[in-house]
């Protein structure tokens, strides 16, 4: 591992970061295809709402679509010149402080990179002044994935540049997955199989590692990101009324052959899995699952989808499920309302969880298990 990867930061640190700074200093996020860099708008929105999100994308501009110019007009000598106004993308017409996403940077042509650096050092452009609290940022893929994202040592000098590295699979899970409907199949084959989040930078031969993107692995155009984990899931989502051979189609369009035929093998085991509707209404008496793998999915189910009024029958029917599993689910309440960068709990959903009766009972009964889901 090289001295820079040791200082990769995590994407809930580089929020953080750039909430702190990016008002004055912009940061360029350098990190691997599909990892989640462009949720990142979204994320800095809701932290601070009174911000307007503004999202600019690089790969789909040319100089002309930075600034259009017009016709203006001296009212002292009544000489006609020519101003400029900067793209509406840019959101620098509207009121307030916005938070401007640049986004693929590294892929623009150098003649945008050039147009965009005055605005990303000096928050200026076109005869426009940003905001004093306007927060800008800007992404691109790591240049050692052979994606055109290099940059030159001036354009670097002029901005923060942080690598971010991919997430752990508990990161995903419960940073992003659990509040984002991903299917419980994917969640459960992502815990088990932790290496699909590896990066190709620790990686010698791509032989070693066939789920995830490598620059040397010829010919794998599909592979496991967490953009193309949500595909799949919207994919999974639609299985029973797609035929086998449809499901792994898609699977392998998606996740690339390796992933595929894995996620096949898991969706066969998933129809051991209870109905939603019998734990809420019979948690009691409803099956429980003799495979651990299904047992994990149950689990993850649970915690993407559990309400307030349901607590309390999920408490007895988890009471009856094996005391890993029961870990697992209340590891993952208690990291999931840790407050985040601003304070808030990162889900208020969970909180509700976190604060019902049964649950705390069974917390203060059972405090040996809030370790033992842990890697």
């Amino acid at each position: 591992m090289s001295t820079q990867s040791i200082y990769d930061v995590s994407l809930s640190q580089a929020v953080n970061m750039i909430r702190l700074t990016g008002h004055q200093n912009t940061v360029l996020l350098q990190g691997h295809m599909g990892t989640g860099k462009s949720s990142m708008l979204k994320t800095l929105a809701s932290m601070l709402p009174t911000h307007h999100p503004v999202y600019f994308d690089c790969t789909t501009k040319d100089l002309g679509d930075i600034t259009i110019p017009k016709i203006g007009n001296d009212a002292e000598t009544g000489n006609d010149f020519v101003k400029y106004v900067p793209n509406e993308e840019l959101g620098l017409h509207l009121d307030g402080p916005i938070i401007l996403m640049i986004d693929e940077f590294g892929k623009a042509n150098p003649a945008v990179k050039t147009a965009l650096l005055r605005l990303m050092l000096e928050g200026k452009t076109a005869g426009y002044t940003k905001h004093p609290q306007t927060i800008i940022f800007a992404t691109t893929n790591l240049g050692s994935e052979g994606v055109g994202d290099l940059l030159p040592a001036h354009a670097r000098n002029r901005l923060t540049v942080l690598r971010v590295r991919k997430p752990t699979e508990v990161e995903w899970i419960e940073d992003f997955a659990l509040e984002n409907g991903i299917d419980p199949i994917i969640l459960s084959w992502v815990r088990e199989n932790p290496q699909v989040f590896a990066s190709f930078e620790d990686v010698i031969d791509p032989k070693d590692n066939e789920y995830i993107f490598h620059p040397k692995a010829v010919g794998r155009v599909s592979f496991v990101t967490p953009r193309t984990l949500e595909m799949a899931s919207h994919w999974l989502k639609q299985r029973e009324h797609m035929s086998s051979h449809e499901l792994t189609a898609a699977l392998i369009g998606t996740l690339g052959q390796r992933a595929a035929s894995d996620m096949s093998a898991y969706i066969t085991v998933a129809l051991d899995m209870p109905r939603l509707d019998d734990i809420k209404a019979n948690p009691l008496t409803c099956k429980v699952p003799t495979n651990n793998s299904v047992v994990c999915m149950v689990v993850h189910r649970t915690l993407g989808c559990i309400e307030r009024n349901w607590c309390d029958a999920w408490m007895d029917y988890m009471l009856r499920l094996p005391a890993e599993a029961q870990g697992m689910f209340a590891n993952a309440i208690v990291r999931s309302v840790e407050k985040d960068s601003s304070g808030k709990p990162k889900s208020k959903r969970l909180m509700e969880v976190f604060t019902n009766k049964k649950y705390a009972d069974w917390a203060l009964k059972n405090n040996h298990l809030f370790a033992s889901d842990k890697r």
